[in-house]
């Protein structure tokens, strides 16, 4: 097997616990156009697809953007409430967000030893550097990909590919690492090998049952994976 050149993280619920954050931006766009709040328990189900499909969850209290329900939901309504949601995060991206344990120890650990390290999220890109500037791990990092920089976003291979043209890397050269179905079902789809982080936010399912090659309790145990 190849030997490891990159690691691929992704960013909420793998690095940052961001849902305090979009639970009260969602809360604050629901209230501006007369719709009910949820509690933070409930939103944290509903992050790992990007941010409309987040709002589009709260709009209708369902997981499932495919129910009868979500689809009576006009696209006005969706995008108002949309815009709200990005202008609620926008100003308080960082407020109550925390990084996990043993992240910036491991990341330094990682980028020491000569490891490239990306970042692909779901996340608007415009969100990423504020974060990552807050905790001090932006140099650690040789790229940045959001959910809206390319045409697609995880769960497809898009982003992961576009990792390895960028960094000049195969992608047998590298490790997804992730808390979602989407990370590894993206990293499937790019035939690369792929880290589950079990701590994150899965919709409540086992993230074992997408068959990563790893999976983690604890983010320092990355670090086992490399000589």
């Amino acid at each position: 097997m190849q030997p490891i050149t990159t690691f691929i993280f992704d960013l909420d619920g793998t690095l940052v616990d961001s849902v305090p954050d979009l639970a009260s931006a969602l809360n604050n766009a629901l209230s501006d156009v007369g719709m009910a709040k949820f509690g933070e328990s409930t939103i944290r189900n509903w992050v790992g697809n990007g941010a409309r499909v987040l709002v589009e969850r709260g709009l209708s209290g369902k997981t499932d953007a495919n129910t009868q329900q979500c689809n009576s939901i006009s696209n006005e309504l969706i995008d108002h409430t949309f815009q709200r949601f990005l202008y609620h995060y926008d100003l308080n991206v960082c407020r109550a967000s925390t990084l996990y344990p043993h992240v910036y120890d491991t990341l330094s650990t990682l980028s020491r030893k000569g490891y490239t390290l990306a970042l692909v999220t779901n996340k608007p890109k415009k969100f990423i550097a504020p974060i990552v500037e807050a905790f001090k791990v932006e140099s650690f990092f040789s790229l940045f990909i959001g959910g809206d920089s390319l045409k697609e976003k995880k769960p497809s291979p898009l982003p992961l590919n576009h990792v390895c043209k960028t960094l000049n890397v195969k992608a047998s050269e590298c490790v997804m690492v992730g808390d979602s179905k989407n990370d590894i079902l993206a990293a499937h789809a790019a035939n690369m090998r792929s880290v589950g982080l079990t701590y994150g936010y899965n919709y409540g399912e086992d993230i074992g049952a997408h068959n990563p090659n790893w999976v983690f309790d604890d983010f320092s145990r990355i670090a086992s994976i490399t000589p």
